[in-house]
């Protein structure tokens, strides 16, 4: 298992980090939308899932087994519980790094009912062992049970009752491709629009029994990263501070004093990613610079930087990864309110060159 299969230290506790906490877990539980209605975004994959699982019923069967990938906060889970509440059927949930023996996974398979949902969350941190029984449990509804040691180690086959597998992947290029080849649906979950994470503010803000304007929900969608998991954290805190230094009412100068307060400003940086771009313009004139440098620049881990600061000011266009380093864009001067270092003169007619030419 390598480094990049696991989220760098302290990543969950950041505000605008995309993993969940255990208060986030508490929290989301009962912000979940229960049916396709009621999710928000996401228009292709809920159009898509809809046909399958109205055929699936339609035909008295059990869904095709189901691949969700992208960007932690994104409704994977959410959507993993949408299709067995669709399918009325119950669903069982467990992780990758759960399952380090092809045991684990045949105690869990083993147990399944007819028409259950099993939900795999990282399954691409699965162990190769149980990964390879999955092929078989997905295909053929079958594992094999190696009872005893060596020469006199025997297969008993093990029949299991249809089932759907729905496996969740923030990196799904880990996936061998066996793997992927054996789930019938597989869709990808992009980041959200400010306007639909609008609608899930309004939604958990009424959920919360929140009071919020429209310019409110707007102020916090536009600083949630295209997340609605950090989209409804912002929220709790924001609905904090109005009901401790305000009416009680979220307005867009509550919500960017709140957010000001939290060290979140108005295009979701916060604190680290500053420091990485800080040090980037200031320390290095904007690059480029190698990786571990600016970590040592910046304090932080080099993994930090990397897995952490740098995905969303990439994708932010803010930061740029070349071969000779990181370096930063004209919009990252621009954010941190900075003037580019200007290029020296060239050398003018009749003026002596470097080498005197």
């Amino acid at each position: 298992m390598t480094r990049d299969d696991h989220p760098a230290e302290g990543s969950a506790e950041r505000l605008v980090g995309a993993t969940a906490d255990g208060e986030d877990s508490a929290v989301e539980a009962a912000l979940r939308p229960k049916d396709l209605t009621e999710f928000i975004g996401q228009t292709k994959v809920r159009e898509q899932l809809d046909l399958v699982l109205r055929a699936a019923r339609a035909r008295g069967a059990t869904a095709d087994h189901v691949l969700l990938s992208g960007a932690p906060g994104l409704g994977k889970t959410t959507l993993s519980m949408i299709i067995a509440a669709e399918m009325g059927a119950p669903i069982r949930i467990t992780s990758g790094p759960a399952i380090q023996h092809a045991g684990d996974l045949a105690a869990i398979l083993s147990s399944l009912t007819e028409g259950e949902v099993l939900f795999l969350d990282e399954i691409h941190r699965m162990s190769r062992p149980a990964e390879e029984m999955l092929y078989m449990a997905m295909e053929d509804f079958r594992v094999d049970v190696i009872v005893g040691k060596g020469p006199g180690a025997t297969a008993i086959p093990l029949e299991l009752p249809p089932f759907t597998l729905v496996g969740a992947t923030t990196r799904a290029g880990l996936l061998p491709p066996p793997l992927r080849d054996r789930f019938g649906f597989t869709a990808h979950m992009e980041f959200y629009e400010p306007a639909e994470l609008e609608r899930v503010v309004h939604r958990s803000a009424r959920l919360l029994d929140v009071a919020i304007d429209a310019e409110g929900a707007a102020e916090i969608a536009g600083r949630s990263r295209g997340t609605p998991r950090i989209a409804n954290r912002l929220l709790r805190r924001v609905r904090d501070y109005a009901q401790v230094r305000a009416d009680g009412v979220i307005t867009k100068e509550v919500a960017a004093r709140a957010l000001a307060v939290y060290e979140v400003d108005d295009r979701g940086l916060d604190r680290l990613d500053r420091a990485v771009l800080d040090a980037l313009l200031r320390l290095f004139g904007g690059g480029p610079v190698g990786l571990s440098t600016l970590a040592v620049a910046v304090g932080e881990e080099r993994e930090t930087v990397e897995e952490v600061a740098e995905p969303f000011l990439v994708r932010e266009g803010l930061l740029a990864r070349t071969p000779r380093g990181r370096i930063a864009t004209p919009a990252a001067w621009a954010h941190m309110g900075l003037t580019p270092p200007q290029p020296p003169p060239a050398a003018g007619p009749g003026q002596p060159g470097l080498f005197g030419s």
